[in-house]
């Protein structure tokens, strides 16, 4: 059977990236990091959401990226706005090269399970600004991997899929619900309380979305009640 690697946050976008590469016939073996987020309620979405779809295999890495800041996700002294996306600004919870590092690791656990592909959740039409979340970042990450290893070396480079990357969070959640997602367990919020704040851009624009695909039941806003 075909393997694959999928990077798994426990939001929305992640999880039905998994979905996406299990229905097209691989194996998974996902990937969560701990890289200094403020909170860990994404990582108890992200092992609910692996086990739900039978992933049998779940790394959990350490890679402390709060040592150094620069992120309002990683930075306890720095406050996660809240009000709203600002079109053509690379907000403060962009994380300094987090897509960066997670896929470097995702390559040698590729690399050392066999795998064929690395699944992604990456967004780039309704999302913050994240520069690291473009087709051209991709495609140019893709080059670094056949490049840098050596079964690149040999010719059979892990390939780097991006399902979602030109979809919108509508569609997102239309392909959620085809493959059978919990949306309901995913965690997209910046802050690690209780409830989803409803406020941070995330929280924004999958509220938004989950309107309009007629979902308000699962909005932050029902989430709190």
């Amino acid at each position: 059977m075909k393997r694959a690697v999928v990077l798994l946050s426990g939001g929305l976008d992640s999880a039905t990236s998994a979905a996406q590469a299990i229905a097209d016939g691989y194996e998974v073996f996902a990937l969560s990091f701990r890289y200094g987020q403020k909170h860990s309620r994404e990582l108890v979405a992200a092992q609910k959401i692996a086990e739900h779809l039978g992933i049998t295999e779940h790394f959990i890495m350490d890679v402390n990226l709060s040592q150094w800041g620069g992120s309002s996700l990683t930075d306890v002294n720095q406050a996660i706005p809240q009000s709203g996306v600002q079109i053509g600004d690379i907000p403060s919870t962009y994380v300094p090269g987090r897509n960066t590092v997670f896929l470097a690791i995702a390559l040698s656990l590729a690399e050392a399970k066999q795998a064929e592909a690395i699944y992604l959740g990456i967004n780039a039409v309704d999302y913050s600004g994240y520069p690291d979340c473009r087709p051209e970042y991709l495609a140019a990450y893709q080059k670094l991997a056949d490049l840098s290893s050596k079964v690149g070396i040999e010719g059979h480079a892990p390939q780097l899929v991006a399902p979602l990357v030109l979809d919108t969070k509508v569609e997102i959640i239309q392909k959620a619900v085809k493959l059978g997602v919990p949306i309901a367990e995913t965690w997209s919020c910046y802050q690690g309380g209780e409830h989803p704040c409803g406020l941070c851009d995330s929280c924004r624009i999958r509220d938004e979305a989950l309107i309009k695909a007629g979902y308000p039941e699962l909005t932050s806003q029902n989430a709190q009640k």
